[in-house]
């Protein structure tokens, strides 16, 4: 296996587990309001985690574009629970 596209697949990883996380906090008694500031921190652990480790291909080549890689990674597993929802209710509605 080629590690060099590890870098590659580390964001979307990121978004998946951050979106997986999400739905366990939607689970708990947490009120869903702190979804997107959970997986943000989440996110950017795990952006932090891939930077430090020197990750091949990584998007991020010093700490703060990592931490932020890792949040929008976080924030984007969010949006994409939101894309799905509005999906179905239009669907719903026709």
């Amino acid at each position: 296996m080629d590690f060099n596209i590890l870098g590659i697949i580390a964001v979307p990883a990121i978004v998946v587990i951050c979106y997986l996380v999400g739905m366990g906090v939607k689970v708990s008694p947490l009120d869903d309001k702190f979804i997107p500031i959970i997986v943000g921190v989440v996110g950017a652990i795990f952006g932090l985690v891939a930077f430090l480790t020197k990750m091949p291909n990584f998007p991020a080549d010093n700490f703060i574009t990592a931490l932020a890689v890792g949040i929008v990674s976080g924030l984007a597993s969010t949006g994409i629970n939101q894309i799905y929802k509005q999906f179905k209710k239009s669907l719903k509605g026709k």
